[in-house]
């Protein structure tokens, strides 16, 4: 991709949207304890774009598909993403990122 501006530009949307999903942004090297350049500029892009998406579609959620009513909103509308999971998966929400401080644990 390196002599495609738009693969490489693909390439940065599709690095900044893992990055979020994986927690990534929240490292910070053990020696100084702050985060590094990249970090910090790869979250700036990732709020970029979020906020972007959010002005096409508000309420967005980056680990949810977005839903439509009609399957001819398929073709209206400028922005969709879709969460690939499998039919047969079970979530298991002791694994979740706010899970210590849902309503789901117990306080014994």
């Amino acid at each position: 991709s390196k002599k495609h501006l738009p693969l490489q530009l693909m390439d940065l949307i599709l690095g900044a949207i893992c990055f979020r999903l994986n927690d990534k942004h929240k490292v910070k090297d053990p020696e100084t304890n702050r985060r590094g350049k990249r970090t910090r500029l790869k979250e700036q892009l990732y709020k970029h774009i979020n906020s972007r998406i959010r002005g096409l579609k508000p309420g967005f959620n980056i680990g949810e598909s977005t839903a439509t009513i009609i399957p001819s909103d398929k073709w209206d509308y400028p922005y969709m993403h879709w969460s690939f999971k499998p039919t047969s998966s079970v979530r298991d929400v002791t694994k979740s990122k706010g899970y210590k401080n849902s309503p789901h644990t117990s306080t014994e």
